[in-house]
This record gives structure tokens, C-alpha cells and sequence, in this order.
């Protein structure tokens, strides 16, 4: 038994979930790796979908007949957006994001950026297993080095009579 089973089995800190893999990252069990492999397919499967719904966007912009213009800052656009929901959601992955719901509008337009950080992640780890990891070792650190108080060294305290 591995020194994290040990400490998952004591009372202590329990691992944070993540989506898709719940605790499994924490001894690569109960399918991990197909797990992984699921998560890796599903996101390319889903940015290659999204793609093509964009695609088809596209192609009413150049239907209609709007001009090269405006369909090249929509172009440049859904890019510039992609670029930067894959750079926040690689960034999410090693640290806590900030504030999320700021972000809402740039995922929504550059979500197969966020899909593609999702899919290069999952070739390597769980989306957000090291940071996770790394909590969870500093939670187990903490409780291991906290003493309990012994009765011998805790001081009663002492109460005080009134008079009258």
C-alpha cells in the first residue's frame, strides 16, 4: 500500500474530484489510463465538431456576400479568442484560476482553444492532476507535522470565585 492510500485510509484530507476522472489520479486506478484516453478523444472530438459548426458559420458569412473585410475580423476574431481560452485554460490547470466568470464570454467564443488545452493535457495527466497533487501532498504535509495537544500539556482553565 502506497503512502497516499495509507493516508486516504486514516482520517485526514480527502482528494478534490476532477471531472471525468473523480479520484482515480490519486493512484492511477479503476481505469485511469482509459479514462485519460476517453477524455483525450472526446475533446478532439468535440473541437473537431465545433470546428466544423465554424466552418458553416463561415460559409454564411462568405454567402451572404458581406464582404472579405468583415469576414476577416470575424476570422481573426474566433482566433485571437481560441489562442487566449487555451492559454487561461493551460494556466487553470497548474494554478486556481482567479475569477472565472470573467471569462465566460472569451470561452464561449474561443472554446476550441479551451478544448484543445484540455486535449494536450490529457495526453500527459488528468486535466489538473498536479496541481490537485500538490494540494493534496501540502494538506497531508500539514496534517502529518500538526501535534495533537496531550491532557498533561493543555492548562485548565482556572475559575474564579465571586465573592459576595
Amino acid at each position: 500500500m502506497s503512502e497516499l492510500t495509507k493516508a486516504r485510509t486514516e482520517a485526514g484530507p480527502a482528494p478534490e474530484a476532477i471531472r471525468w476522472f473523480g479520484t482515480t489520479w490519486v493512484e492511477h486506478d479503476r481505469g485511469y489510463g482509459w479514462r485519460r484516453a476517453a477524455a483525450a478523444a472526446g475533446s478532439l472530438a468535440a473541437a473537431a465538431a465545433g470546428a466544423f459548426v465554424l466552418r458553416l458559420g463561415f460559409q454564411g458569412l462568405s454567402d451572404a456576400e458581406i464582404g472579405g473585410f468583415v469576414t476577416a475580423i470575424a476570422f481573426v476574431g474566433f482566433a485571437v479568442c481560441s489562442v487566449l481560452a487555451f492559454q487561461r485554460t493551460w494556466k487553470g490547470f497548474s494554478a486556481r484560476p482567479a475569477a472565472a466568470a470573467e471569462n465566460q464570454g472569451l470561452y464561449a467564443i474561443g472554446f476550441i482553444g479551451a478544448l484543445l488545452a484540455y486535449f494536450v493535457r490529457s495526453l500527459s495527466e488528468a486535466p489538473g492532476e498536479a496541481l490537485r497533487r500538490r494540494e493534496y501532498e501540502a494538506a497531508l504535509a500539514r496534517q502529518a507535522s500538526a501535534r495533537p495537544k496531550s491532557a498533561k500539556s493543555a492548562k485548565p482553565a482556572k475559575a474564579k470565585k465571586r465573592r459576595r
